[in-house]
């Protein structure tokens, strides 16, 4: 079964009909992202309510300009609190729209990396037109994870590996004009995880279209395809590299 472990749902979403989709597709469990105050509550509704749904929660960057330390300490409670929690993300570091709250970020992102490190926590990154400040952070702190969505060069790629990193692979890895293809035939598998990052990044032949975790084997089939390996062995090694990083005993 796979497991698609970045995901966005909204309180518009017929959660029992994706998941039905879901399984029918052989996705048997996903991990949804709450990244601001109002997703990270219903989040932890969400993963009350269904037993293969588990979370990481963590501040944006998009929300560097919002956060003060008491939102910190709730964070940190609601994740000592709950053990269906499993990562802290997605965090990280954004300049795609300009770098006018560099200092912002770059401070959430520690304080938020530091907290991680406190709980034991793998983290979920979000990096975007930021890699050197991104990865001189990751590189003070001993902490495992994700690169969420990964879509750099090889070189940074195996930066990322040798700090201890997996690589979160989607939609991207579909598109024709995409780079990515040439990256993955270069890395292990036991470096890489599935994400679908819904409602964002539909795989071919859906872009453009509202994503949904049960398009999962769809990006499966194109890293064996790139792999020249089998999707079976997709399917075991991903999940099993996921069940590691968050310590899901399923």
């Amino acid at each position: 079964m796979f497991i698609d472990t970045h995901l966005h749902f909204s309180n518009d979403d017929n959660i029992d009909l994706i998941l039905k989709k879901c399984l029918t597709n052989n996705v048997s469990h996903l991990i949804i992202s709450g990244c601001d105050k109002e997703g990270i509550i219903s989040a932890c509704e969400i993963i009350k309510n269904y037993p293969n749904i588990f979370a990481t929660i963590g501040f944006h960057p998009s929300e560097a300009n919002n956060i003060q330390d008491e939102d910190l300490k709730w964070l940190e409670q609601l994740i000592i609190d709950n053990k269906k929690i499993v990562g802290l993300g997605e965090i990280g570091l954004d300049y795609y729209y300009g770098k006018e709250n560099k200092h912002q970020q770059i401070e959430l992102f520690e304080k938020q990396l530091i907290l991680a490190q406190k709980l034991n926590m793998p983290v979920v990154i979000h990096t975007r037109d930021a890699f050197q400040d991104t990865y001189d952070l990751l590189k003070k702190y001993h902490l495992t994870g994700i690169i969420h969505c990964f879509n750099g060069s090889i070189e940074v790629a195996n930066l990322y590996i040798k700090l201890g990193y997996s690589l979160g692979i989607g939609g991207v890895i579909t598109f024709k004009n995409s780079n990515l293809k040439d990256v993955i035939s270069q890395i292990d598998l036991h470096n890489l995880v599935l994400e679908t990052d819904s409602p964002y990044l539909s795989p071919e032949p859906y872009r453009g279209q509202v994503n949904s975790p049960s398009n999962i084997p769809i990006i499966a089939n194109k890293v064996a395809e790139t792999k020249k390996i089998t999707i079976e062995e997709v399917e075991k090694i991903t999940s099993d590299n996921a069940r590691e990083i968050f310590d899901l005993d399923i």
